[in-house]
């Protein structure tokens, strides 16, 4: 009678020629993971037990009204810039694709200027435009219609100012995201719609864009949480009320504490920007359908099931 090996498999029974599988050893990523966790762990007990952070001071000010309404003023900049650079994108990148040269050709002109300029140096121009242009006024040119006209200073809020610095910045940027998501559908669709009788507005937004979104949405995810951090720029050109920055800076600037600050305006854009991560997860989720079988199991998702699973486990 024979004895049992150790792998359960009777050891006369073997195949001379067989094949036995012996599990890959990864000493290295054991090394690597033991050394992210000692580094981790040192980290936070750093962070943790620093008398000179004064986290006490981080909770006084974490809720303060003035952070607040940074915060509120953040979330607008975001909004109308991203807004601005989104519906010029859009339309810079429909020109850029004109058949018309001058059409197109204007188009690539303005993404070569705003892409080519710092988006600093776009803030202070407009916060300083009217030392060249002391009066503003739009209307019909060479025949004196005008229907708005004042003086820049009046005109040109430090609010416009920056909406004009970051919107017309983004809409360069949007214009090749857009562009993209555009030449990636087949050109056999557009032949298709032109043979239907479909003008280019109607193929434009009935047959193309739809489809472009799937390849549009995460690039533009990605520069909505861009835009977000980019507002902290604005503290420059002393933007009232001031942004969240802005309105850490005027905290510490009166009670010396700014590392304090700081980690207050960090925790505060570190929140707004996971919100951010969560809606450009489930929207590009939402574009992907029909782009693959079967869509990937969302977090909750997999929570749930995990649940489901552990619980069915403990039953008898």
């Amino acid at each position: 009678m024979s004895v049992p090996g150790a792998t359960g498999i009777d050891e006369p029974s073997r195949r001379p020629d067989e094949i036995r599988a012996v599990p890959v050893r990864h000493p290295g990523r054991w090394v690597a993971t033991a050394l992210i966790l000692l580094f981790a762990a040192s980290l936070i007990r750093s962070v943790a037990t620093n008398k000179h952070i004064e986290w006490h001071v981080v909770g006084q000010f974490l809720f303060d009204q003035r952070v607040l309404e940074g915060v509120v003023v953040t979330l607008e900049l975001t909004a109308v810039a991203m807004a601005v650079g989104v519906v010029l994108g859009v339309v810079l990148a429909i020109t850029r694709l004109s058949p018309n040269p001058l059409v197109s050709g204007a188009s690539w002109l303005y993404i070569w200027f705003f892409r080519g300029t710092p988006v600093l140096v776009q803030l202070l121009f407009w916060f300083n435009i009217s030392a060249i242009y002391p009066r503003i006024s739009l209307g019909l040119p060479f025949v004196g219609v005008e229907f708005l006209h004042g003086s820049a200073n009046t005109v040109i809020t430090s609010f416009v100012a920056a909406v004009l610095g970051l919107g017309l910045n983004e809409g360069a940027y949007m214009a090749e995201i857009v562009r993209a998501g555009i030449i990636s559908v087949g050109e056999g669709q557009t032949d298709a719609a032109q043979s239907l009788g479909m003008s280019r507005l109607q193929i434009m937004r009935r047959i193309v864009l739809p489809q472009a979104m799937r390849v549009i949405i995460p690039p533009t995810g990605n520069e909505t949480i861009s835009m977000l951090k980019t507002t902290s720029l604005v503290i420059v050109i002393a933007l009232t009320p001031p942004e969240l920055l802005g309105a850490a800076q005027n905290i510490y600037s009166v009670n010396f504490k700014p590392i304090q600050l700081l980690i207050v305006a960090s925790i505060w854009y570190l929140a707004m920007t996971s919100v951010l991560y969560f809606g450009q997860y489930y929207l590009e989720r939402y574009y992907a359908r029909g782009a693959a079988r079967e869509l990937a199991l969302t977090p909750l998702q997999r929570v749930r099931m995990g649940l489901l699973s552990f619980r069915h486990s403990e039953v008898p």
